[in-house]
């Protein structure tokens, strides 16, 4: 009995990260996006909390890892591109208001457009990590939670910021359109990533984890929220280096 309730657990988390999505989703259609950015760190929660309960009690199953990837895809792919659409809405029309279908350029809905992008390849990424046998310890490409952390804290630092500059860029549709293409393509890329997964707490093997777990705390100590997308680009930045000029392990 004990085990076929161990079974379930992760799966239950997974469904935690999935009902985040879906609410995430929702909160930003009724205009609460601040509110839909925080349900998108919790369910980058519970998708942590999934594969560790997952590794701790051994309950690892098929149907396991398709549910967290469907789970994923509205997460991290469709809720924070619904977000990053709002924010090119700010952009381009300086609200978040209901749009005039009739009265849009070819060039303003080509804008709008963008940020689905996010959500398109964050399917394919999935789709690919499935199959893939090589992605069991580490990355290929940009991890799908990662970039969704990346994007929704962009959104976060747009109403924080008092910085004119970091405004401006942030409120650009070609700067934005341009960060979204970069990162979205980072998810395919033929890119080795490390993760953070720990086989144990030993220093030997695990140097760059703990480096960037360092680095990312003093980030998070000094910048506060501006520190998310930072570390992010510290992480791809870290797996550059470890993968053609140095290797940590």
């Amino acid at each position: 009995m004990l085990n076929r309730i161990k079974k379930h657990i992760p799966n239950t988390i997974t469904s935690l990260n999935l009902l985040s999505g879906c609410i995430s989703i929702v909160l930003a259609f009724e205009g609460y996006i601040t509110f839909s950015v925080y349900m998108i760190f919790l369910a980058a929660l519970f998708d942590f909390l999934d594969g560790m309960s997952a590794r701790m009690l051994k309950a690892f199953s098929v149907v396991g890892k398709e549910l967290d990837s469907l789970a994923d895809i509205v997460s991290f792919g469709v809720a924070p591109s619904v977000i990053i659409f709002h924010l090119m809405k700010i952009s381009l029309f300086g609200s978040i208001d209901k749009l005039q279908l009739t009265n849009l350029s070819l060039q303003e809905i080509f804008f709008l457009l963008v940020p689905f992008f996010i959500a398109v390849l964050s399917g394919v990424r999935l789709a690919k990590f499935n199959v893939d046998e090589r992605q069991s310890e580490n990355f290929i490409g940009l991890a799908v939670p990662a970039n969704a952390l990346f994007f929704v804290s962009l959104y976060l630092i747009s109403i924080l910021t008092t910085n004119d500059i970091l405004l401006s860029l942030l409120k650009n549709e070609f700067i934005l359109s341009a960060i979204v293409f970069s990162f979205s393509l980072l998810l395919v890329a033929e890119f080795p990533m490390f993760s953070l997964k720990f086989k144990n707490l030993g220093f030997k093997g695990n140097k760059i984890r703990y480096i960037f777990i360092v680095l990312s705390a003093i980030l998070l100590i000094s910048l506060h929220t501006i520190a998310i997308p930072l570390i992010i680009i510290l992480y791809i930045l870290l797996s550059a280096i470890n993968n053609w000029i140095f290797n940590f392990d």
